[in-house]
């Protein structure tokens, strides 16, 4: 192999590793069900414009693989459910897919993993058989190509194959399935993989008999006496999602499998609907997709598995208007294929510091008791003086209507204003400074310059409301501080 090409496998392996250490990401899924498809270069330039940095493809589209190089955008190639019989059949087959579809792009398309079909154990069953062959198969030949350690082989499937997934503590895979699962955990487990899971929330809740509220299903906090428990481990959950996460967990954990990290491969919520759907709305899916960023961007993970963030890919960049079915199937799309964004998304709001360090903000932290946010947030926008204009009915910042979101706004607003006079982002523990812009849309929140960020003090009683308790998950921030020194000696040694 030729140095240069040494040089660029072992920079894009040093650039998965500090992906990674980053920590937690949002991608998206496109599908090419779609009128008027746009070009690639044009998807791309949507992704790269909202700097999107990962994304799934439902197979291995050579335009896309090409318009994707050189971007440094994380992508997992899809094998068609089409495919699979015949890969799962000849290694020979999976040798060639990997030599055509994968080897031949990388290291300028930056593959990280292989999705094997999708949902092939509910939609296709008869192809359960080779499923896990298939996988084998094919990482084989990544193997021979000396991509295995860059490049991960999984296969999604839907939250269909837990038939009872609350209480997440007593949740198992549906028992016919379950020598084929058994081999795809220990397939994944031997190859350091990770469990691809399709979940979604609308369904959840739209076919749950009304079991669960609209705000559980949305990312909105639930008053105390309607928050969702798991009686068994007295976990409480603040998201339906993060309950079919920890589903997928416990189901892993009744095969006596040590963790496997759970991917969640496709999630969203519908825009429009028919007139049997009222929930599938524009304001519902700018709920949703918007909490559900915030979420999963701020690191952490379900209740069984705090320190495993849960990686989504929002299901989907475009309307798939030649779906069939009802309504809802054909409009889950962020953006029109012009390129214009069907709702206000910011795909970058997080408690991550992944923005201008030179800027701070001061937002609510996630996971903050409700009842203590709604406090802070009553005090910011009354006794403290906080223009609080922005985050009423109709105004910019209205939307998401949540206590983590008008909370951020208020405490960022009085943060600003009064930190020069000794004003802090604590507010009893609900806060936290961060540099990563929580703007979105129309939605500005001000910053600040961090060069006087140190040292402040607590704020008196005239700066917080004496009632807020600091009842709150500390965030954890990743350390890239080892992977430094590696990499110089690596860059040396060549």
């Amino acid at each position: 192999m030729m140095p240069e090409k040494w040089l660029a496998i072992v920079l894009l392996l040093l650039v998965g590793m500090f992906c990674n250490a980053l920590g937690a990401f949002v991608g998206v899924n496109i599908g090419t069900d779609v009128s008027n498809l746009p070009s690639a270069s044009v998807l791309v330039g949507i992704l790269k414009a909202h700097q999107i940095t990962h994304v799934r493809l439902y197979d291995a589209d050579a335009h896309m693989l090409n318009a994707l190089a050189n971007t440094g955008i994380e992508v997992v190639v899809g094998v068609t459910n089409e495919e699979v019989l015949g890969i799962g059949q000849s290694p020979s087959t999976a040798a060639t897919w990997i030599n055509r579809n994968v080897a031949a792009y990388v290291p300028s398309t930056n593959i990280t993993a292989i999705a094997v079909g999708s949902e092939v154990l509910t939609s296709i069953p008869h192809a359960a058989p080779v499923l896990v062959p298939a996988m084998n198969y094919l990482h084989k030949a990544l193997v021979a190509s000396n991509l295995n350690f860059q490049i991960k082989v999984s296969a999604p499937q839907s939250l269909d194959i837990i038939p009872r997934p609350f209480p997440p503590s007593t949740a198992t895979f549906n028992s016919t399935w379950n020598s084929t699962i058994y081999q795809m955990l220990q397939f994944l487990k031997n190859t350091n993989s990770y469990f691809m899971l399709n979940a979604y929330p609308y369904y959840g809740y739209t076919n749950g008999d009304g079991i669960f509220p609209i705000d559980y299903a949305l990312f909105r906090s639930l008053p105390s006496v309607k928050q969702i428990v798991d009686p068994n481990t007295l976990f409480h959950y603040e998201s339906m999602l993060d309950a079919m996460v920890d589903a997928a967990y416990y189901s892993v954990q009744a095969f006596n499998f040590s963790v496997v990290p759970v991917v969640v491969t496709e999630s969203g919520w519908p825009w429009l609907g028919g007139a049997n759907e009222p929930d599938a709305t524009v304001e519902n899916a700018e709920t949703f997709n918007s909490n559900l960023i915030r979420r999963v961007l701020n690191n952490s993970g379900p209740p069984s598995q705090p320190d495993i963030p849960i990686n989504t890919y929002i299901y989907e960049l475009l309307n798939e208007d030649k779906r069939s079915g009802p309504v809802s199937e054909r409009n889950w799309g962020v953006f029109l294929t012009n390129g214009t964004a069907v709702y206000p998304l910011s795909w970058s709001t997080s408690l991550q510091a992944t923005g201008n360090s030179s800027t701070v903000f001061c937002v609510a932290k996630e996971g903050a008791d409700s009842d203590d946010l709604e406090k802070g947030l009553n005090w910011a926008c009354g006794q403290s003086q906080v223009n609080c204009t922005a985050i009423q009915e109709g105004q910019p910042c209205y939307s998401p209507n949540t206590y983590q979101n008008h909370a951020s706004y208020a405490y960022n607003d009085y943060y600003q204003k009064m930190r020069s006079g000794g004003g802090t982002c604590d507010f009893r523990g609900t806060a936290t400074t961060t540099t990563a812009d929580p703007s979105y849309g129309s939605c500005i929140f001000s910053g600040s310059s961090n060069s006087s960020s140190s040292g402040g003090t607590s704020p008196s009683s005239a700066f917080a409301p004496e009632s807020l308790s600091s009842r709150s998950p500390t965030l954890q921030v990743p350390r890239l501080g080892v992977l430094i020194p590696a990499m110089l000696l690596i860059l040396i040694s060549l």
